[in-house]
């Protein structure tokens, strides 16, 4: 999805984009011996940026990375100079329809919510992901959509891209800080809306 986007800013900022564990072609520890909570991602990532020396950065967060990606803010926000977010909601009023299966999980954390889930993971929602609102879906580079579902389908993936959306539910109350990342500078806000 980003393909396009990183070495179109490389050439004015050292551009970083790690998957989070689990996701994407980073390894997956064993659900036994890590936790995926959007808390455990947001510690490993933070320890990422430790690790290869970043000190100040600004953040682009996408889906789940932001939820992990503000609690990294939260955590330390004099490494943050810009949050950028593209569907990285941050409170519970934003979710869109598509998210009801999920709220309906955690109204009623019942088995048979908790496998209507796994619809979120055929390779059909994966595409829509990629397609939906795009004007000329023949612009889609197909083998995105694919490789992504070919990932979401390793085995136990499922397990461990279910695992943190009951967290998010708890997200509207620990990230209502989310404005305190920059407590000494004046808010500034950018929004761009585009067309679907």
């Amino acid at each position: 999805m980003f393909r396009n986007l990183i070495p179109a800013l490389a050439d004015r900022y050292h551009v970083v984009a790690p998957d989070l564990p689990g996701f994407g072609f980073s390894d997956a520890p064993d659900r036994k011996q890590f936790r995926y909570t959007f808390e455990r991602l947001a510690k490993v990532i933070g320890s990422f940026t430790e690790t290869i020396g970043l000190e100040r950065f600004a953040i682009y967060v996408f889906d789940y990375g932001a939820p992990v990606g503000l609690r990294l803010g939260l955590a330390h926000p004099e490494h943050i100079t810009a949050i950028i977010s593209q569907n990285g909601n941050a409170y519970e009023e934003g979710l869109s329809d598509g998210w009801n299966p999920i709220q309906k999980y955690w109204k009623e954390p019942t088995a048979e919510n908790r496998e209507a889930l796994r619809e979120f993971l055929k390779p059909e929602a994966t595409k829509w992901q990629y397609s939906h609102g795009v004007q000329d879906t023949a612009l889609l580079a197909p083998e995105a959509y694919q490789l992504d579902s070919a990932l979401l389908a390793r085995p136990g993936n499922d397990e461990i891209q279910a695992r943190p959306l009951p967290g998010l539910r708890q997200q509207r109350r620990s990230l209502s800080q989310v404005p305190g990342i920059f407590p000494h500078k004046a808010a500034a806000t950018a929004r761009s809306l585009g067309k679907e």
